[in-house]
């Protein structure tokens, strides 16, 4: 019942940030990619829509395009660079090749009022903006006025007023369009009219329902991971249907120092959920041996998380569904634009589905979510902050921070280094600065004098990046002393260690893997 926006996805690589900015307004809304649109729109009613960014030229045969009922329903429509040129060419206006093609930083003047700029941007005045295009809009369609110009862009916003439809050449959801957010926020909130009346804890209700008819008496069986999906999963779902569920939590000795205690505890003694903690280091490392591809590496890891939750589930006596933590974005990259399976599903997630000697369906509370909604989620929960607040932590663990083959030597003296560099980060009071911390075990040796002795030991490197939206970073900037300190702590207290370095690598806009 809740007020809705449809996203419709023309295949950029930051669709993600439109839907981000939409839940930041607490709206509901989901990205569909367009040759699914016209079906979406019809099953959620949505009270807006937004058309995305996206590689192509609508000049191309057979271009991407809105389906024509989006146009027709008389709902607001923002279009987003690729969504303006659709726009526009859908609806009488004309789009030309071969001007000057435009890809980053820009100014946009604004030449007219309108609602989209209301509180944001004033007539006469100029803003910075993120262009990424070829083509451009050169004629408006009936109904439209200019609103905003740029120098290589003469038509960069245009309206219709009338029909609540508006469009930017340049890229809103992008952090380097720094007034980007608020104009989203504008559309949502003034032009279409929605309140914002998805919450946490409204998501929670529901979601407990979902679960319970979902569920019925069926047992439940939930992957823990050491991470806050799985562990959010798991206390939603207990709350749900209490003892049907039961966890198990695979050490499959690639974990931080000491995880495995701390899982166990908050899970037995906080919340007295039935767990089974399954010892399977030896399993995981000998299944590794040898191999340094860090993708077979996530395939190994998932596989064989497949098979231990099997395992397990026959000897509690057989269970009907399996939980998995898997969120929103997953989801999203496990579908291709044009619409069909990935090649890069994410492995330790399988949200390409079960084996079919599985006989279990799964249960996904958390699809639907985000990163930092899973983290609110959490909270809403009573999960402790320590836990809740924790910097993300893939599947594959260690095995992706180990470039190269893995073994165990190796995990212990990354783990006791990375615990260091956690643990100083923390004591400086800069962890909640931090988007994601952790240390790298690289694949080479070095030379090096240790008093006097000559050493011949590994090298570990160090990353910390901040984010606002989990999808663009930049390193982050420790003091020098404080580098010094860590990498001084970290060659004295780790045997196998003789250097550290730390990396400064940005992600630019677009980039959303992590490690």
């Amino acid at each position: 019942m809740h007020d809705k926006i449809l996203i419709v996805d023309f295949g950029s690589q930051v669709t993600q940030l439109i839907a981000r900015r939409v839940r930041e307004e607490k709206v509901y809304c989901e990205i569909v990619p367009y040759q699914k649109a016209e079906e979406a729109f019809r099953r959620m009613k949505p009270k807006a829509v937004i058309l995305s960014g996206g590689p192509a030229s609508v000049l191309d045969k057979d271009a991407p395009l809105a389906p024509k009922a989006i146009y027709e329903a008389g709902v607001p429509v923002l279009g987003i660079c690729y969504g303006e040129q659709a726009m526009a060419a859908q609806l009488g206006g004309k789009v030309e090749a071969g001007h000057h093609r435009e890809f980053g930083r820009a100014e946009v003047e604004i030449i007219a009022d309108s609602p989209i700029f209301a509180g944001v941007w004033v007539k006469g005045e100029k803003y910075p903006v993120w262009m990424s295009h070829g083509d451009r809009v050169t004629e408006l369609p009936p109904g439209f006025r200019v609103l905003g110009q740029a120098p290589n862009s003469p038509i960069s916003i245009i309206g219709d007023d009338k029909r609540k439809f508006y469009a930017t050449q340049f890229h809103l959801e992008v952090m380097h369009t720094p007034h980007g957010a608020a104009l989203i926020r504008n559309f949502v909130r003034n032009i279409a009219g929605l309140t914002g009346d998805w919450t946490m804890r409204a998501f929670k209700d529901e979601a407990i329902e979902k679960i319970r008819k979902q569920v019925g008496k069926g047992k439940v069986i939930c992957g823990l991971s050491g991470g806050v999906d799985s562990a959010v999963a798991a206390v939603l779902i207990h709350e749900a249907i209490g003892d049907q569920l039961t966890c198990v939590f695979v050490d499959h000795g690639l974990l931080r120092l000491a995880e495995g205690a701390k899982v166990a505890a908050l899970f037995r003694d906080s919340y007295n959920i039935p767990l089974v903690h399954v010892q399977a280091e030896g399993l995981f490392l000998s299944a590794l041996a040898g191999v340094d591809d860090p993708e077979k590496k996530r395939k190994i890891i998932g596989g064989l998380f497949i098979d231990v939750f099997d395992a397990e589930a026959k000897k509690i006596g057989g269970a009907d569904f399996l939980a998995q933590g898997t969120l929103y974005p997953d989801v999203i990259e496990s579908v291709s634009f044009t619409g069909g399976p990935s090649v890069t599903i994410k492995s330790h997630h399988n949200v390409g589905g079960l084996p079919d000697r599985m006989k279990m369906k799964l249960v996904e509370p958390l699809r639907e979510l985000f990163k930092d909604e899973v983290r609110a989620l959490g909270r809403e929960l009573g999960l402790p902050e320590a836990f809740v607040g924790r910097h993300p932590f893939p599947g594959p663990g260690l095995a992706i921070r180990i470039p190269g083959a893995v073994t165990k030597e190796k995990c212990d003296i990354l783990r006791l280094a990375d615990e260091i560099y956690i643990e100083e980060i923390r004591r400086s009071g800069q962890y909640d600065d931090i988007w994601q911390a952790f240390a790298v075990l690289l694949p080479v040796k070095t030379v090096g004098v240790m008093g006097d002795s000559r050493t011949y030991e590994y090298v570990i490197g160090l990353r910390a990046v901040t984010s606002v939206d989990g999808m663009t970073a930049d390193f982050y900037s420790f003091d020098m002393k404080f580098l010094g300190h860590v990498a001084t702590r970290i060659i004295n207290e780790v045997k196998g260690v003789n250097r550290v370095v730390y990396d400064v690598t940005s992600k630019p806009p677009g980039t959303i893997e992590w490690e």
